[in-house]
């Protein structure tokens, strides 16, 4: 395998030293093939809420998996995931399920550009949007990570098409629109940015693109593969009150198994084949397992107290991080949306948008997350990612985070001085 992984963020080439090999997870943890534990900060980079192999979720794929792992047909689990999924969206009434987040967006701009008969679309410097061709520029996790702020092989005739703009800055967005705006398709965002940290907006900007989008004929996408599920039963675009035309879902969605979705308004989703002209298919598209998967998650997500018992995590851990910091006297901050939260190691306010990010942060992090490792603690191997509780984590396990982090900090090697 190219850099001995299937997706590059998973390599060690940005803090050093050889990947474990994970053998088993349960609950908040990981076994490596070595039999060391971690508690795991990482969450397979978001999808597990739950924490590993929750025995609901585990027995209903095996149940399903007894009865046909792809059927090429309509199942009925398809049906059941997307009532629950219009549930959690009112503004949507269709929703078309893909197997990746990649295909959940490159297929929303595709539609968007169908309904408007528009080629250009709108993205922000340091949003992640999946691997596709016109989306690979100025993108964030391993592109940020890597310092690449592009990918070879995508021709500029694509690229072209795709304006990039700071985040959090309304002028930049009026303007294009007074240069470009019977031209653009779709506006593309992420409402919680959280590929190149955790650069969270202001509601009033995401605010302010729903008002141009709407004034120039043009979509909103909200990116919710990270989102969605994540921060409120209906992401971020319940807790903004914000109605976008799109929503892409992932992650979560699949509860573990490959999963995710586009939705919208009727009028529009009705565009795509076999209704009309706009093409999207997928061979393994909403199959049976990872439907059930999707089910007994969102289901257990309905628990009363559940977002409030993330919230209640997130503020421990990050108040646990600021303490080490203080402690540590190393600047930096920590960023968070209930369970998602970034360590910044940075001087000065938690970034906002990917100019503002201190490369040399990078630098920082590279000798602390190895202290973390050898004190059993996993977290994203580069100092782009974000990190995620689950409902798996508990408070003895968030201060035994919390002080392996002051611990690491304090090192000799923990942090280089700035």
């Amino acid at each position: 395998m190219p850099g001995g992984v299937s997706s590059p963020v998973r390599a060690f080439r940005a803090v050093g030293g050889v990947p474990p090999v994970i053998a088993s997870a349960r609950g908040a943890e990981l076994r490596d093939a070595d039999g060391r534990v971690y508690i795991d900060l990482v969450g397979s980079f978001g999808p597990l809420i739950l924490g590993h192999a929750h025995p609901t979720v585990v027995e209903a794929v095996a149940r399903t998996a007894r009865d046909g792992l792809t059927f090429g047909a309509t199942c009925a689990l398809e049906v059941e995931l997307a009532e629950r999924v219009l549930q959690r969206f009112p503004f949507a009434e269709r929703v078309r399920f893909v197997s990746s987040g990649t295909e959940a967006v490159m297929s929303a701009v595709r539609l968007a550009r169908g309904a408007t008969g528009r080629s250009r679309i709108v993205k922000f410097e340091g949003c992640y949007h999946g691997h596709s061709d016109g989306l690979l520029v100025k993108a964030g996790s391993g592109l940020a990570t890597f310092g690449t702020p592009t990918s070879a092989g995508v021709p500029p005739a694509i690229a072209e098409l795709t304006h990039v703009l700071p985040l959090d800055d309304d002028q930049a967005v009026e303007a294009l629109f007074a240069r470009h705006g019977p031209e653009i398709a779709a506006v593309l965002i992420e409402p919680m940015p959280a590929n190149a940290g955790l650069l969270l907006q202001r509601p009033e900007f995401l605010r302010r693109l729903r008002e141009l989008t709407r004034r120039h004929g043009s979509l909103l996408i909200l990116d919710e593969v990270i989102s969605g599920f994540r921060v409120a039963r209906g992401g971020m675009t319940e807790v903004l009150g914000i109605e976008p035309d799109l929503v892409t879902l992932g992650k979560i969605l699949g509860g573990g198994m490959p999963a995710a979705a586009y939705l919208g308004r009727a009028e529009l989703m009705e565009r795509l084949a076999p209704n009309g002209p706009v093409y999207q298919a997928g061979t393994l598209s909403g199959n049976p397992v990872a439907m059930a998967a999707g089910i007994a998650t969102l289901d257990l997500l309905e628990t009363p107290g559940t977002y409030e018992r993330l919230e209640e995590l997130g503020a421990r851990l990050q108040r646990g991080l600021e303490r080490g910091l203080a402690r540590a006297k190393v600047a930096g901050s920590v960023p968070r949306m209930g369970s998602v939260l970034w360590l910044v190691l940075q001087s000065g306010p938690a970034p906002r948008a990917w100019h503002q990010v201190d490369p040399a942060g990078a630098e920082r992090y590279a000798p602390l997350f190895g202290e973390l490792l050898r004190r059993g603690v996993w977290l994203a191997p580069s100092a782009f990612e974000v990190a995620f509780l689950s409902l798996a984590h508990t408070e003895a396990l968030v201060d035994r985070v919390a002080a392996a982090c002051e611990e690491a900090l304090s090192a000799p090697h923990g942090v280089p001085a700035h």
